[in-house]
Parts: structure tokens; sequence; C-alpha cells
């Protein structure tokens, strides 16, 4: 298993929100989770924030764009089934508005190849089960695998947004149209605690710090 990190600011740039607008679409039952602190990593196959061409590794916070199709029972873990489907109540009025909570801040981006271990070490930090590894990480087994340790903030205020027709598809980042303002954030957990967290995952993936001019090179890890 080769692991390759590269790291970004522990606490955001500024005080303020995110000004690009950015969101990643993410299932609502998920966000739940990372509000709460059950999650602090987001799993991503692929070329993580290449994904179009309009975002580059520079877009290190975003809201999070809850979505409700494709969420499955069997892939979550047992605890969020309810939750899972409490979410899907939710859902009902989604076609034309969706309300967004949280945003993210990427701490860490943890590439990895042949990564099957990986995701089974990583259960205690997301809500995702072993089968949902198999199905969805699996599809493209020449790409590595990106783990996303990220610092979660709740916005004080929720921010209810219309869904316009570019924000559907089979695209993982959206641009919000309206800008989101009139709303303050707060970390969903403290900074020592998440310090914790990260040290840990940074162990269990052996990961360790090289650090190289102009972020290049590749550390033995």
């Amino acid at each position: 298993m080769s692991v390759s990190i590269r790291s970004f600011s522990e606490e955001l740039h500024s005080p303020h929100l995110p000004i690009k607008g950015v969101a990643l679409k993410e299932w609502a039952v998920c966000i739940e989770a990372l509000g709460s602190g059950d999650q602090v990593v987001l799993l991503r196959k692929g070329g993580i924030l290449e994904e179009t061409r309009e975002f580059r590794l520079e877009e290190t916070s975003f809201y999070f764009y809850p979505t409700y199709e494709h969420q499955r029972e069997d892939l979550v873990k047992k605890d969020y089934r309810d939750t899972l489907n409490q979410t899907l109540q939710g859902a009902e009025g989604s076609a034309n508005q969706v309300t967004i909570t949280h945003m993210a801040h990427v701490v860490d981006d943890i590439c990895i190849k042949e990564d099957g271990a990986a995701v089974q070490k990583l259960a205690p930090y997301h809500i995702l089960t072993p089968e949902y590894a198999g199905e969805r990480l699996q599809w493209k087994a020449d790409q590595p695998l990106h783990i996303l340790v990220v610092r979660v903030y709740k916005l004080t205020e929720p921010k209810t947004v219309k869904v316009e027709q570019e924000y559907s598809g089979c695209r993982s980042w959206l641009k919000l149209k309206e800008p989101i303002v009139d709303t303050d954030f707060e970390p969903v957990m403290s900074s020592v605690q998440f310090a914790a967290v990260r040290q840990e995952i940074h162990d269990l993936l052996d990961v360790h710090h090289h650090h190289h001019k102009n972020g290049k090179g590749k550390g033995n890890a």
C-alpha cells in the first residue's frame, strides 16, 4: 500500500464563509454524521478536487450540499439507518430547494493506492459499511483512493437554497448561484479533539509528513 499526503492549514484561512460558494454533494446521512463528529473523513476515488477543470486543489473549504439519491441502507452502518430514513422524509421537498447546514475545511488529502485495507482501518471515522467500500471504491481500481480529513463547521443559521438545473446530475462539485450570507459558523469538534482524531488517522495509515519544496516529491510511506 503506498500512501502520500498533502496537508493544508488546520484552521480555516479566514474567519469568513467560503467566498467562492463551492459545494460538495454528499449524502444527507453522511452530513448528519459529519455534523455530529461521528465521521471525520470523506472517501473519494479519482482526481478528487480536479474533477472538473474549474476546481483546483486550492478549493479546500466548501459547503455540503445534501443529496438523497443513491442513499442505501446496506451501505451505512446499522446505527445510522434510522437517520438515513429520517433524511429520506426530508428529501420529499428537495426537488425545489435544499438546506445547507454544514461546511468543511480539508486538512489532509491522503492518497492511497491498493486501498482495500485502508477503508477497513478507517471504519471508526466514517459511517459507511465494508459493502460501500467494496462497491463504490472498486469501480476505478487503478485510481487512488483519496481520504480527505475534514474539519467540519456548522452554520449557525441553516441556509435554504433554490435548486438550480445545473446542480443535478452526477457531478460532485457545485458552484452555488446565490451566495450564502448572514450566518456564522462554529466547529463541531474542539481543536484539541480534532487534532487527536487526526493524529489517530495518521498513525493508522502510517502517514508521515515530509516537507518538500513546491510540495513535490514522494515520501517513503
